[in-house]
């Protein structure tokens, strides 16, 4: 009689934890000194989990050309987030290319030192921000919540779970979260051009937006610092091209060597961007460091 009791017991416990195992279960911190940068996965059966990022990108602030007040509104702003000081949540918008996330992704190597943490998540996980948020509340740690080429199309669930920890709502960040993200888009969402006639005019001859013009603007208007992004000129693009060479170890006359093929390898790509740039100077070294 006791023998079958243990076995049902046995049985019973094993399909607990079958059934535990597959229920989501609450986020819990990770190892914190793992690693500066931290990203957030969904697994298959519905549990986040924050994984340490082994290999962070080594991007410095001095690598970044051509975007000096970008760069300095950035860096203002993180280095006030630092220091305990009123900081806000940054919007970067602009062309493809550059420098937008290299740009965070700089500011976290610079600060990491004096306590900055970075914990990436990915748009479609934005439901689960609440979370994060209370994962890290308790800690000594400043984290930049960082979102990567950001957009939403209509009736996304984390637009508005974004928008609600942004600004109004109870469940807002603490203050030792910031909301770093990069979009194509300004106002985050797409724009159609029947928009344009819910626009009306007063008797003053001023222009007020409808109300669905005003929902795409208000998320984007949560943002307290905006940073726009904008396409270089050749010769931006031809300084960031012999940056990146330099940094490779490339001589500087074949710098000025390369710079018919750097013009010759943006054409066939369509863009002058900071992307293309590097994307080049790593050909021309890698290429000219096997000859040699």
């Amino acid at each position: 009689m006791h023998e079958k009791l243990d076995r049902l017991i046995e049985r019973a416990e094993q399909l607990i934890a079958r059934i535990e195992s597959v229920l989501p279960q609450p986020l819990s911190a990770p190892d914190w000194t793992a690693s500066v940068a931290f990203r957030y996965r969904k697994r298959s059966n519905g549990h986040g989990v924050l994984e340490p990022v082994r290999q962070v990108a080594g991007i410095r602030l001095a690598d970044l050309q051509e975007i000096d007040g970008q760069k300095d509104k950035i860096q203002r702003n993180t280095l006030q987030f630092v220091q305990g000081l009123p900081a806000n949540n940054v919007l970067l918008t602009g062309a493809r290319g550059t420098g937008k996330s290299s740009l965070v992704k700089a500011c976290l190597n610079e600060y990491a030192a004096q306590g900055l943490r970075l914990i990436e998540v990915d748009k479609a996980d934005l439901v689960d921000l609440p979370d994060i948020v209370d994962v890290v509340a308790g800690c000594e740690e400043r984290f930049l919540v960082f979102c990567d080429d950001l957009s939403f199309e209509d009736g996304e669930p984390g637009y508005k779970a974004l928008k609600s920890i942004l600004d109004g709502s109870v469940s807002a960040a603490g203050d030792n979260v910031l909301i770093y993200a990069t979009s194509n888009r300004r106002h985050l969402l797409p724009e159609y051009m029947k928009e344009n006639l819910s626009y009306t005019h007063t008797s003053d001859g001023e222009v007020h937006p409808g109300e669905v013009v005003e929902e795409k603007i208000s998320l984007s208007e949560r943002f307290g610092l905006w940073v726009s992004f904008y396409p270089f000129s050749q010769d931006e693009y031809l300084a960031i091209v012999a940056q990146w060479l330099q940094s490779f170890g490339v001589p500087a006359a074949e710098v000025e060597a390369a710079r018919p093929q750097s013009l010759v390898w943006a054409l066939e790509r369509g863009s002058r961007s900071g992307r293309v740039a590097y994307q080049f100077a790593r050909d021309y070294a890698g290429t000219h460091a096997s000859r040699a």
